[in-house]
């Protein structure tokens, strides 16, 4: 029986904004990858990282285990590991070394990799999984295993051949998925994950998965991973891992971490009726032209959904057509006000700094957060992925770095309107600014009626000082630099 050594290149020490928000999920792409193979009969052991100070944690576990193969291969339904983080990046090369160093095939599947695989093949792996992997992964350890070296003949495989990268065809993507099997969280230390959502927050918070890809456009979006596509788990097969994880592992809050939940005509409403004795809390990522789709919203709330993260983006119509969103700024209000009324808090991404952006189309994107008054923002600049329309649009504007080392950098990657600096101090303001709104309506709603206190309205209150001073002194330092740039 052929050993397998999983393990993942995001580390939660390596990344010090996450580090402190205490939100770990566990690597469920990995554990999707793991129980594919062990449906095979391979003897499969995982190094989860998340809690580690050092790759060089892992060597232990090498050299008790003597794997055939060393497989890294990251979360892709994770924002965070789709970021391409540079600290992250050298962990996994650290890991690649030393499995080679012990003699190990070492394989790697990432959107890093996919993006970048010279920087990987150069750093040892012998290949690199692009696309869907459980597939491609079981068909070149089949090929090892036999000494077929024609590799060639695997679709989704990116490895060395005559010195130079050789790309094999891309993998078609899977159909029906309910013919995978579920995720290994055997191979995970649960215990860690939960007790630290316990102690940080007050309940245990576990990631599951429904669809795989996005069938949009938006021209700064890669999806490296399961592409343009979506594929669907059945509703009853969600509601029953639902059930198995509140059952075995006490979880009472689920992050559905599909790019685009729900898109399948009805799915929501077959979801709603599949969890309707057994109703949990869960948020979700949408667009907000599917959530004013008919008794879209209504099923949610039916189902259990407490928070839907929106990708907003922008205030500005403009911008939004610009990025080919295909939605519109009506939209956004229209979907974020029905949400509310159901008791849905809405939350926005947004994203600053795409070409072409203006101070007015700035104020726009304020003046809608403000108005609108989300449950929680998440503001990034925007970011020119290798292989998308918006890279290729300002690839003659990109600066020399061409990563972010954590997930709190963004820095703008290509030349702006207006300087680097100028994006953080905004997004700094940003957040400021909306979080004494916040928590000047917070204390509004309390005076009104006291029995709504709780720890987190109070948290909100008292922390009014703090951010109205910051987004003087944040305001302050943007006109500075605003008033030195030459017209």
């Amino acid at each position: 029986m052929k050993k397998v050594l999983f393990s993942h290149s995001y580390f939660l020490r390596f990344d010090p904004k996450q580090w402190k928000i205490q939100q770990a999920y566990p690597p469920l792409a990995t554990l999707y990858a793991a129980a594919a193979l062990k449906r095979l009969n391979y003897q499969v052991e995982l190094f989860d990282p998340m809690f580690s100070e050092s790759p060089d944690e892992i060597i232990p576990l090498l050299e008790k285990m003597k794997p055939d193969f060393f497989v890294v291969y990251d979360d892709g339904f994770n924002y965070l590991t789709k970021m391409c983080l540079t600290n992250m990046r050298e962990a996994a090369f650290r890991m690649v070394h030393l499995a080679k160093e012990k003699g190990i095939t070492a394989i790697v599947s990432s959107s890093d990799s996919t993006d970048h695989p010279d920087l990987y093949l150069d750093a040892g792996a012998d290949f690199i999984i692009y696309g869907e992997g459980e597939k491609t992964l079981e068909e070149l350890l089949e090929a090892l295993q036999k000494g077929n070296q024609n590799f060639k003949e695997i679709n989704g495989l990116i490895f060395r051949d005559n010195n130079k990268p050789y790309k094999t065809a891309k993998r078609d993507v899977m159909k029906d998925m309910d013919q995978l099997p579920g995720p290994a969280w055997d191979l995970i230390r649960m215990d860690d994950y939960k007790n630290r959502w316990m102690a940080s927050h007050g309940y245990f918070s576990l990631n599951i998965s429904t669809t795989r890809g996005c069938p949009f456009h938006c021209n700064w979006c890669a999806k490296p991973i399961y592409g343009n596509r979506y594929s669907v788990h059945s509703p009853d097969r969600i509601a029953k891992e639902m059930q198995y994880l509140q059952k075995n592992f006490s979880v009472n809050h689920f992050w559905i971490t599909d790019d685009i939940f729900g898109l399948k005509p009805g799915w929501i409403a077959e979801f709603a009726k599949a969890t309707k004795i057994n109703k949990f809390r869960y948020k979700i990522q949408s667009r907000v032209d599917l959530l004013l789709q008919e008794n879209t919203i209504e099923a949610l709330a039916e189902s259990g959904c407490e928070t839907v993260w929106m990708g907003a983006e922008s205030g500005s119509q403009k911008i939004l057509d610009a990025m080919e969103k295909g939605t519109t700024v009506s939209q956004i209000h229209e979907a974020s006000n029905l949400l509310k009324k159901k008791g849905i808090k809405p939350a926005f991404f947004l994203q600053f700094g795409y070409p072409g952006e203006t101070k007015e189309d700035i104020e726009k994107t304020l003046d809608m957060v403000m108005t609108l008054l989300p449950d929680d923002i998440g503001i990034s600049v925007s970011y020119p992925l290798p292989g998308t329309k918006f890279y290729e649009k300002v690839k003659n504007e990109l600066v020399k770095k061409s990563n972010w080392t954590d997930s709190d950098d963004l820095a703008m990657m290509f030349k702006n309107t207006y300087p680097a600096a100028y994006y953080k101090l905004l997004q700094r303001f940003v957040h400021r600014k909306y979080r004494t709104k916040q928590g000047m309506e917070e204390l509004v709603t309390i005076m009104k009626r006291p029995a709504k206190l709780n720890f987190s309205s109070l948290k909100r209150i008292v922390s009014v000082p703090f951010h109205y001073s910051g987004s003087i002194y944040y305001k302050s330092k943007m006109d500075k630099m605003l008033q030195a740039i030459p017209d």
